[in-house]
């Protein structure tokens, strides 16, 4: 089982890529998270109105109510253990819990630490500009994939080989015929999830601490790590491995 813990400053996402994993059930996923994504959806509605009932707060005190703390980075620990599960990684079979608590047995985990002090008044407002050309960044990702399923409607063709590169190159591709996750494929996708979560927690008062411009590797030790499995030179647990 290959393990991979990143750390950000004080927004630390962890994951273990959980094999062995099943060659089919990555194609009825989507149908088993039903549930899920109706609790999300109520969760985003949820994560807004705390983020707006804590602003107050805020503008005045410089630190996040600790209830409403609570709520928000549940939320997004429900939505990062959902994300590994789907199609944002694929790395396990195990149904995620119906939780907002933190779950340390589940191969995902999100931690988050509390601001002692974030900046006051309209301080605190300017200081989130630093994270707008991340944003930027997410706006446009998110257009871009808006724009090819746009496109592949217009024209059967395209739609057919924008289905046969995804399945292709995919994890599930892989797992599909080979029954093994491609690792650098799982670093890849764990590098990009772990900067939109640190992305979203700066943009939302979570953090103090601005994510780089982009999505980062977990350094020189994830390096030897996958050095190591690649080589076949992994027994036993793997150590957790800590990008600073």
């Amino acid at each position: 089982m290959a393990t991979m813990t990143t750390e950000y400053r004080p927004v630390r996402v962890e994951a273990e890529l959980d094999e062995p994993l099943s060659r089919w059930l990555w194609a009825v996923k989507w149908l088993l998270l039903a549930p899920h994504h109706v609790l999300l959806t109520a969760l985003a509605l949820g994560f807004l109105l705390a983020t707006t009932l804590a602003l107050p707060a805020l503008l005045v005190t410089g630190r996040y109510p600790r209830v409403l703390f609570a709520f928000t980075t549940g939320a997004l620990r429900w939505a990062w253990r959902v994300v590994f599960y789907s199609y944002g990684a694929l790395a396990t079979d195990r149904y995620p819990p119906f939780s907002l608590g933190a779950v340390p047995d589940y191969p995902a985990r999100l931690h988050i630490d509390r601001p002692e002090h974030l900046p006051r008044g309209p301080a605190l407002l300017v200081s989130r500009l630093r994270a707008l050309p991340q944003l930027v960044g997410l706006v446009l990702f998110g257009l871009a994939f808006r724009l090819v399923w746009w496109i592949g409607g217009l024209s059967a063709l395209l739609a057919l080989a924008a289905v046969v590169v995804l399945v292709l190159t995919s994890p599930a591709a892989v797992l599909l015929w080979t029954g093994h996750y491609p690792r650098r494929q799982f670093t890849t996708l764990l590098a990009f999830d772990r900067w939109v979560l640190q992305v979203l927690a700066y943009t939302f008062f979570l953090t103090d601490a601005c994510p780089p411009l982009r999505p980062e590797t977990t350094g020189r030790r994830a390096g030897r790590l996958r050095d190591r499995l690649r080589h076949g030179a992994h027994h036993g647990p793997t150590p957790a491995v800590t990008a600073h």
